[in-house]
């Protein structure tokens, strides 16, 4: 690790590791004191939390610093507060040592510095204050330097949301091979060799197994080795990567390699057993625990959502940009980034049964309204989309996402010319238990007398998790994502749907809150986009704004008639007072149907 530190090649050194290998005395203390001796300049060491930085001061590197002479000469620790030496700062000739936590962003923008690092990626945080994620904030501090260093050491969490995870495989993937004193024959140490025997007595945590009796087997000659022996083999093992090399070296290990006492082969199959005992009981934070911080891996929770392929396998042979019979009310949900649009076009029938009628994105800007993008969304909303008896339908309703501060006012705007069409500004709530769709508060518009305006653009709040738990599945049981065939809360898509639709749909993990205890919440996964998820849960907001699941039979047999004779026009879409923004009875034009007039192609959208 540390000539990886030292190799110019390398620009970001990454080690996803267990509890117990020394990583932070014997990798980070070392480099970090080697630089401020040698070769000094701006180091950054970014921590989840300010607390946690304070305390590595306290308990790594200020103890390193006292045993160090070298060090002592150069870098101030004495119990005095200047300028020059603080908890969290540190002077010293040729540069400095900055201490941040991830919840303080400015801290991290505010300083450019040739090498950073972090400590525990994956728990620190993504986005504070919507100012973006800090990990890649404090890497951008290092572009200006040709010897920059970055690097990153953790252990990994849930598998799919973990950082490190993540970062490890976009490296070269180093693992530590170990040579058997047997056969010579070098692997990795992996826990499924991990061998220990059964007795006659029965424990009421370790059943009939013996964990004192736990050795090593080597899987190619199956010799045993005992915790000496291992030991010994570990001080011969040696690094190999598995992955091209594109500037990162990764580094992976477990604390199986480990030769500390409370790292004893017969400690890690207590722990071990422990955990089994505890998930059998229905707890599964010991086994995360173990398989997080003895194996240094990643967790996976199980999960009964459709893989990708399967998911392909359900795609209906249908045109885009035609709704299907079922369908007889239409939606949108956009989410809005800085550079485009993503758009979710979805029909909807009886019991909230829906088809996706179009997904993609509009490429413009986004930060002025009614300009770029905003000008073919526009359009869309205005624009009749043919149904499959004939006629032809408007988009009765649209929910768009205002939660990014930088494009809100954008959207505020833009809303704020069309809520007789039903378009709407929403917001994703961080409340777990919120309804998907609740009337909103406040308006954003203030009047005269500085109060909200009754009439003004009022964000809607979207119960983002309980959306996610209905379409994809709370714990292991798969939501509407899952449901086969026709009828009440089934989803449909078409053949041609973009390709990343699927692995968008799918982009998201149930896991455990960071912060409070028993509450599970909906997190990204690494490395991929989700906005196709985002979206549907927005029509379905967009859909629910017009009561679409409370509607009776008779107002769905209407509906249909009417599409099929296309003579007769469709009961109005009202929103209620109580959840509608203009606070009048409406009657909107995109309720309406009409007979078709022009032809229709799909790629003019």
């Amino acid at each position: 690790m540390h000539e990886a530190l030292d190799d110019p090649k390398v620009y970001k050194v990454v080690c996803i590791k267990s509890a117990q290998v020394g990583w932070t005395d014997g990798v980070l203390n070392n480099f970090i004191g080697r630089k401020i001796d040698i070769d000094p300049c701006p180091i950054i060491i970014m921590f989840a939390k300010e607390l946690a930085a304070k305390e590595y001061n306290d308990e790594k590197f200020v103890p390193m610093v006292e045993a160090t002479p070298r060090l002592g000469d150069k870098v101030p620790i004495a119990k005095t507060r200047s300028s020059a030496n603080r908890a969290t700062y540190k002077s010293f000739p040729g540069g400095f040592l900055k201490l941040v936590g991830s919840n303080s962003p400015s801290s991290v923008k505010s300083t450019p510095a040739p090498v950073v690092c972090v400590e525990e990626p994956d728990d620190c945080n993504e986005n504070v204050k919507d100012q973006g994620d800090t990990i890649t904030l404090l890497e951008e501090r290092t572009k200006s330097f040709p010897r920059r260093k970055v690097v990153f050491g953790g252990t990994p969490t849930v598998s799919g949301t973990s950082r490190i995870e993540q970062a490890y495989k976009l490296s070269d993937q180093r693992k530590f091979y170990v040579p058997c004193h047997h056969c010579d024959e070098a692997n990795t140490l992996e826990w499924e060799n991990v061998k220990f025997a059964t007795g006659d007595t029965t424990h009421e945590i370790f059943g009939n197994y013996l964990p004192e009796t736990a050795q090593y087997a080597c899987p190619a000659c199956g010799g045993l080795w005992n915790d000496s022996q291992k030991n010994q083999n570990v001080r011969k093992g040696f690094w190999k990567a598995t992955a091209a090399f594109y500037g990162v070296a990764g580094f992976a290990i477990n604390e199986i390699c480990s030769p500390f006492p409370g790292s004893r082969l017969n400690k890690l199959v207590e722990k071990f057993l422990v955990a089994t005992h505890a998930l059998r009981m229905g707890d599964d934070t010991k086994m995360r625990s173990f398989v997080n911080n003895t194996l240094g891996q990643s967790y996976s929770y199980k999960s009964d959502i459709p893989d990708i392929e399967a998911l392909k396998d359900r795609a209906e042979e249908r045109p885009a940009m035609v709704i299907p019979s079922g369908a007889y009310v239409v939606t949108m949900g956009v989410d809005v980034q800085h550079d485009r649009l993503a758009v979710s076009i979805y029909g909807w029938g009886r019991g909230e049964e829906s088809w996706l009628i179009w997904w993609g994105e509009i490429y413009g800007q986004t930060m002025v309204a009614e300009k770029g993008a905003w000008e073919e969304l526009d359009r869309i909303i205005d624009k009749p989309i043919p149904h499959d008896f004939g006629n032809e339908l408007k988009i009765a309703a649209t929910s768009i996402d205002s939660g990014d501060g930088q494009t809100s006012d954008a959207v505020y705007t833009f809303v704020r010319k069309r809520m007789k069409k039903n378009v709407i500004a929403i917001k994703g709530s961080s409340v777990h238990d919120k309804e998907i769709f609740s009337p909103p508060r406040l308006s954003v518009d203030i009047g005269k007398k500085q109060k909200a305006q009754k009439y003004g653009v009022r964000p809607f709040s979207v119960g983002t998790q309980i959306a996610k738990d209905l379409i994809l599945g709370q714990d292991a049981g798969a939501g509407r994502l899952k449901l086969l065939g026709n009828g009440a809360g089934r989803i449909h898509w078409f053949e041609s749907v973009r390709p990343d639709w699927y692995e968008q749909m799918t982009s998201e993990v149930k896991v455990p809150h960071k912060t409070v205890k028993n509450l599970r919440v909906w997190v990204k996964k690494q490395g991929v986009r989700n906005e196709a998820l985002d979206t549907c849960v927005y029509s379905l907001h967009a859909a629910r704004s017009i009561k679409v699941n409370l509607w009776k039979e008779d107002r769905w047999k209407a509906l249909e008639d009417s599409l099929k004779t296309a003579v007769m026009l469709p009961p109005p879409i009202e929103i209620e007072p109580e959840n509608e923004i203009t606070q009048e009875k409406v009657k909107p034009a995109t309720a309406g149907f009409s007979t078709p007039k022009t032809s229709f192609s799909a790629t003019n959208w």
